[in-house]
């Protein structure tokens, strides 16, 4: 049986081969794999990568962009081994977001002062 990923031998429509930029973010992501699975660590193997993103769900398949889904299996396959948990993981996503929060504020701030 045919699993959502495996698109093999399906029409896909043209592959688009030009060269992008990277996001910061995303060179992070690939800069975590490479620590993660690196010879002092060994903490995934690219088996282990490929296995998280294929069981994503369909949905989360089709909505997440190649390094969404590279994050997702990565912080998968850290939660399977106890590595982090997720009670962990929501505090310090929670705080991230109150430090963007206030970061927005503070740009928001200056940017009026200069309005005035």
């Amino acid at each position: 049986m045919r699993r959502h990923h495996d698109m093999g031998g399906l029409d896909a429509g043209p592959v688009v081969q030009n060269e992008h930029d990277f996001a910061p973010w995303e060179k992070r992501v690939d800069a975590v794999l490479r620590l993660l699975s690196g010879p002092e660590r060994r903490l995934i193997t690219v088996d282990e990568l490929r296995r998280g993103i294929e069981d994503l769900g369909p949905g989360a398949y089709d909505e997440m962009s190649y390094y969404e889904r590279w994050i997702a299996s990565i912080t998968n396959n850290l939660i399977e081994k106890g590595v982090l948990n997720i009670d962990e993981l929501g505090l310090k996503m929670a705080d991230v977001e109150a430090r963007w929060d206030a970061d927005r504020a503070a740009k928001n701030e200056t940017q009026n002062e200069g309005v005035k």
